[in-house]
């Protein structure tokens, strides 16, 4: 499924009841009606689990929500960490 303003692909699920590609977080079908079953919650790896957040860095930009990645670049704006706020 895709947008119809911009073209980008968009998270789907197909209804079961009349077999229609709907939105992912769609509540009902927008075909038939029918109410759609809440999808299973999407676990986090056992990797994400061990993150020790006392330890993360955050973007050197003052307005990037970002941190560091192991590669000494923000994982939002792709900046380098310089290791001050500015």
């Amino acid at each position: 499924m895709k947008c119809p303003h911009c073209g980008h692909p968009l998270r789907s699920r197909i209804c079961p009841s009349c077999g229609s590609e709907v939105l992912e977080e769609s509540l009902f079908c927008h075909r038939c009606g029918g109410k759609l079953e809440k999808s299973a919650p999407e676990f986090s790896s056992p990797e994400e689990e061990s993150i020790d957040f006392s330890k993360r860095l955050l973007c050197s930009d003052g307005t990037c929500i970002g941190v560091i990645n192991e590669k000494g670049v923000c994982k939002v704006c792709g900046k380098p960490y310089t290791g001050e706020m500015e």
